[in-house]
């Protein structure tokens, strides 16, 4: 079973999602819960799917105190699925620190896979869990906004709340 909710907090509205084990999806900012559905259809094939705001409500807490700027990482457990080499890379994206940013090229030497820049974004966009994987953090090698599941603004607002917490 995957339980959702429709988080809301101050001008931020997304998907939450989580199984028993941990969240398992992060959803694009304003979009509903039809994201979701097409997502678990590509990825989580055969389970179900529920509201549940009360189920949800420490995940949601974790997230109003990382977008409040009084914690630095949404630190939740996590159900992600993903090939060995994705999930290479969403630890690598983990160790980023909060403030700070990489690019591709960063990614794929610190996974001592170099030449693999271009895998390197393809796992990077099939991050479910942004924000708690933050691949917000990751830009393109002349230093411009590039790809973001969230959509560009939602990645801009992310990295501009961290720059602002880090001054």
């Amino acid at each position: 079973m995957i339980y959702w909710t429709l988080f809301t907090h101050r001008d931020w509205a997304f998907i939450l999602a989580a199984t028993e084990k941990g969240l398992c999806f992060t959803g694009s900012e304003n979009q509903d819960e039809k994201e979701l559905l097409q997502w678990v259809e590509k990825r989580r094939k055969g389970m179900k799917v529920e509201r549940n705001d009360e189920r949800l409500a420490t995940y949601a807490k974790e997230f109003r105190a990382y977008l409040d700027g009084k914690s630095e990482r949404v630190d939740l457990p996590i159900d992600v699925e993903g090939t060995d080499f994705q999930q290479q890379v969403w630890r690598a994206l983990q160790d980023i620190p909060y403030g700070e940013i990489r690019c591709y090229g960063d990614i794929a030497e610190t996974i001592q896979k170099p030449k693999a820049v271009r895998a390197v974004g393809a796992a990077i966009g099939a991050n479910p869990v942004m924000v708690t994987i933050p691949c917000h953090r990751v830009i393109g090698k002349n230093g411009s906004l590039t790809g973001f599941r969230g959509g560009l603004s939602m990645k801009q607002r992310l990295l501009q709340l961290e720059q602002q917490q880090e001054s």
